[in-house]
């Protein structure tokens, strides 16, 4: 009975969605598809989705995950930048974590779980503050690894995948569930092909 309720409400939702929520999806989707072929252009995808998304979280009234987009925003514009930027600060290759930025990770996650929690718990009506604060704050993790291009960035946004999902069946967000399973299935095969990318790129160095 559980399964047909389920089937009923997504068909339901699929009904009810509207053309800037399937753009959201769409370039949400393409955003990890390229992200998982290191292809810079993820960005413009992203962001594009991350405007759609803005709009419709501003019309729901939902002023906290608006910047939590806002973040994400910010971090795309960054990460563009660095893969683009060719020098040593950029980050022009695929490359593992440094001790300092395994420490800002964490500290990112870490802190960002905190303060996300006591926002939620004291600003707001939320009923599942703790795990809403964490798949947040590890996804601010791995968008900052990902701008990075540190391919540990797929551990962390995982991590956040994994906790998300049945979160969001609590919900009964069953679309964005859904969604969010793919993402997570993607992103196993990004983590896979990435490094492959990385022994491909330390045997030519061996090589030279």
């Amino acid at each position: 009975m559980d399964f047909v309720n389920g089937l009923h409400l997504l068909t339901e939702q699929i009904k009810a969605t509207s053309l800037l929520e399937w753009c959201a999806v769409a370039f949400g989707v393409t955003e990890v598809l390229l992200a998982r072929k290191n292809n810079v252009l993820l960005y413009p995808a992203g962001i594009i989705g991350i405007l759609c998304s803005g709009f419709l979280l501003v019309d729901a009234k939902l002023y906290a995950e608006t910047l939590l987009h806002a973040y994400y925003l910010i971090m795309s514009i960054y990460g563009w930048a660095m893969w683009k930027n060719r020098s040593a600060d950029g980050a022009p290759r695929i490359t593992r974590s440094s001790q300092n930025e395994q420490l800002i990770t964490w500290s990112i996650a870490l802190l960002g779980w905190g303060v996300l929690y006591l926002m939620l718990e004291n600003f707001t009506d939320s009923d599942v503050p703790v795990v809403d604060a964490f798949v947040s704050s590890t996804a601010w993790a791995g968008m900052w690894l990902l701008a990075k291009r540190k391919v540990e960035n797929w551990i962390w946004l995982n991590v956040s995948n994994l906790v998300a999902i049945p979160l969001l069946f609590h919900k009964q967000l069953i679309l964005i569930s859904l969604l969010t399973i793919f993402l997570f299935v993607v992103a196993i095969f990004g983590y896979l092909d990435w490094n492959k990318q990385l022994k491909k790129d330390y045997a030519r160095k061996s090589a030279i």
